[in-house]
């Protein structure tokens, strides 16, 4: 759970045995051999041709979910997010990204930065005219952009509380509705709001009501928008994570040492997500791979929802 909510995936060996990738929080070992080719990657993976658009993109998980988007193929992203400053600048860095260790120019990719408030309809419009005018259609889009406080529920005040709902839960119907209306014409396309498992439990100690109660909205708003638009060919899922150790986080547990000593023994995993564990789950929503799935949720939470 990030401020602003603003990659690697397994490796399959000839052996049939699935890989995790190894990291400072996951050092399994191996005594297999790694043969010298693989298999390929199941090609309804990959994202390769298709147009994305990614709200809070400029930062924290959604930056991160652009990345999976280019490291499973995708050449043309819109990263749209409130300061069109900040848009530009993660486009340019995400362009550079892409082409390291490939063979890929800047010139094959086409990564835009778009200045939106997607508390604003018309904001959120705009920034559809303009990814469409760039990229002729629109095909997986995360409508990430998203906040959170922590307020006693009798200490929090109203405009703090309204600003939150226009965000979290206006934001993504506006993201949502938006891209269906430009998909359904075009045959249509793959939608993820992303919630949090907030919507599924309450989070301790921490109070933050109204956003939970905003999150459980994105949730149920999805499953609705899944039935309503399923005939359509448009896909709506949700993605929930845990708690990520976002930039963000991260400065806040520093802060907190006991607060993340909390969280840590309330997931059975036992640690913090990092925002890349989320990768494989939205390139699995984005692309084919999803292609008979809506109105489902993939919670990311390292088991917090299952005790």
């Amino acid at each position: 759970m990030s401020a602003r909510i603003s990659s690697r995936g397994t490796s399959l060996l000839r052996s049939n045995v699935f890989a995790p990738r190894i990291s400072t929080v996951n050092r399994w070992r191996y005594s297999s051999t790694i043969p010298t080719k693989s298999p390929k990657t199941l090609s309804d993976f990959s994202m390769e041709g298709k147009v994305c658009l990614v709200t809070g993109a400029a930062r924290g998980l959604g930056n991160e979910f652009c990345r999976a988007f280019v490291q499973s193929g995708c050449t043309t992203i819109a990263i749209v997010d409130l300061k069109e400053s900040e848009a530009k600048e993660a486009a340019k860095e995400l362009t550079e990204l892409a082409c390291v260790n490939s063979d890929l120019k800047k010139e094959d990719i086409k990564i835009i930065g778009i200045e939106c408030d997607v508390s604003s309809e018309l904001s959120v419009q705009r920034a559809y005219a303009e990814t469409i005018n760039t990229f002729g259609r629109v095909d997986s889009v995360v409508a990430s952009a998203g906040i959170v406080e922590n307020y006693a529920a009798f200490d929090y005040p109203f405009d703090r509380i309204k600003r939150l709902y226009d965000i979290n839960v206006h934001g993504a119907f506006f993201t949502a509705r938006e891209a269906a209306r430009n998909m359904i014409p075009q045959g249509g396309g793959s939608i993820v709001l992303v919630a949090s498992m907030s919507a599924n439990i309450i989070n301790i100690p921490q109070p933050q009501t109204p956003y939970n109660a905003s999150k459980a909205a994105v949730r149920h708003m999805a499953s609705s928008l899944a039935v309503e638009w399923a005939k359509k060919h448009v896909r709506v899922n949700v993605l929930s994570p845990g708690y990520m150790a976002t930039k963000l986080t991260r400065t806040i547990l520093n802060h907190d040492p006991e607060l993340k000593k909390t969280w840590e023994s309330l997931t059975p995993m036992g640690r913090i997500g990092e925002p890349e564990d989320l990768a494989g789950a939205v390139v699995f929503l984005s692309s084919d791979a999803s292609r008979f799935m809506t109105g489902s949720e993939i919670r990311v939470d390292g088991g917090y929802c299952i005790i």
